[in-house]
Order: C-alpha cells, then sequence, then structure tokens
C-alpha cells in the first residue's frame, strides 16, 4: 500500500477521535477526507450546512452525483439512513447544540484555543460562513491543519494574529507533526508523527508546550 501523503495522515488520526453514533460536521480542505479513513463498521453521521446527515466517503472518479455535494461544492457520497434538508434546518442543528464535534480547518490557533480560520487579510474570501457556529455550538472542535504556514511560520501561537473566528473554541489540534490537546493549563503535546520528534515539534511551535507521558511514542 501506497504511503499516504501529509493530509491523508491527518485525516486518517482524526478520524480515531470519531465514536460510535456521533453526529460531526466536517470543514474545508483537509476534514472533508476523514470520512475516508473510517472503519467500516462504524456508524457516523457526518453533517454537512448545505442539508444532508449521513453523507460517506468521497466518490470513486467518475462515479460522481453532479448534484449531490458538500458545503464546499465537493462530491460526495451518502450512507443508509440519510436525509436531507434545507440549509436553516442544518444550521438549526448546529445552533441548538446537536454536533457531538466538528473537524475543521485552521490558519492559526492559540494557546488558548482561539481559532482564525476564515480570511488572511487582503484576500478574497466570500464571507465567514458557518465556522463561527460551529467553532462556538459543537461539543468538540477539532483543528486538521499545517504545523507551520508557507513562510515556514508556526500556525500555533500564543495570540493569533489573523481575524478570529471564535475564542476559547478548539479541543484538539492534528497537523502532519503533532497531535495536541488545548487544556485550562494549555497546550499539551500528546503524540509526535513520524518522522519527526518532540524537539523539532517544540522548536517548531509559536507557543508553549507541556509534554505528556507519551508524547516521546511517534505514530504514524
Amino acid at each position: 500500500m501506497a504511503e499516504l501523503d501529509a493530509r491523508n495522515r491527518i485525516a486518517k488520526r482524526a478520524a480515531k477521535e470519531i465514536e460510535e453514533g456521533m453526529i460531526v460536521n466536517l470543514g474545508i480542505g483537509i476534514p472533508s477526507l476523514v470520512p475516508n479513513h473510517l472503519p467500516e463498521n462504524l456508524q457516523v453521521m457526518f453533517q454537512a450546512e448545505n442539508g444532508i446527515l449521513g453523507m460517506g466517503e468521497s466518490p470513486k472518479k467518475g462515479e460522481e452525483n453532479p448534484t449531490l455535494c458538500n458545503a464546499a461544492g465537493f462530491p460526495v457520497t451518502i450512507v443508509p439512513g440519510a436525509s436531507y434538508f434545507d440549509s436553516a434546518t442544518a444550521f438549526g442543528m448546529i445552533r441548538s447544540g446537536y454536533l457531538d464535534m466538528t473537524i475543521l480547518g485552521g490558519l492559526q490557533v492559540s494557546e488558548e484555543g482561539d481559532l482564525a480560520n476564515w480570511i488572511v487579510p487582503g484576500k478574497r474570501v466570500p464571507g465567514i460562513g458557518g465556522a463561527m457556529e460551529l467553532a462556538k455550538k459543537a461539543k468538540k472542535v477539532i483543528v486538521l491543519m499545517n504545523h507551520c504556514d508557507k513562510k515556514g511560520q508556526s500556525k500555533i501561537v500564543k495570540t493569533c494574529t489573523l481575524p478570529l473566528t471564535a475564542k476559547r473554541c478548539v479541543s484538539m489540534i492534528i497537523t502532519e507533526m503533532a497531535v495536541i490537546e488545548v487544556t485550562n493549563e494549555g497546550l499539551l503535546l500528546k503524540e509526535v508523527m513520524k518522522p519527526y520528534s518532540v524537539e523539532e515539534v517544540v522548536s517548531l511551535t509559536n507557543a508553549k508546550l507541556q509534554l505528556s507521558e507519551n508524547s516521546k511514542n511517534r505514530t504514524y
């Protein structure tokens, strides 16, 4: 089997956080890859803001349904028992706290769990979308992102410099280098991804990291 690329390695690790019977919302980018890495027997309902409950893995090339897509407009499949509804109902589910988890992309996460993920000033974007509601109303928020930006700067920071999506909302960060839990005492380094070392992760993180007992056990 070919080795997974960094994006799919992150998604595969995130899939381990999903438990039986959960309702989970997936953001754009790396989070959309998560359903491809779930065990076949795990019963979970993925929700999309455009009005789907029960998304499956990405369709094979040539088997896409042009009328079936996620909130980003990318083709998806559905699982048995899936349902469709309007966007108002989808956001009613989110705002009412029915989501067990949301898995989002990120531009920056602070050591207090603040999230910035919707705009880089000066770049054109359609708007913040549903990120604000998802970040504040889901029971657990996991952020998947590259550890550093294109300039090599840490995306895990002491204080976010980009416009915030929501404050103190992130529970866990998963990058190609590490799994980091956001706690009341700060950021806890729980796992280090191969081939990186604890020392590399600490040096490339612009926020203080506490080390867990298992942080030296590298995974993937």
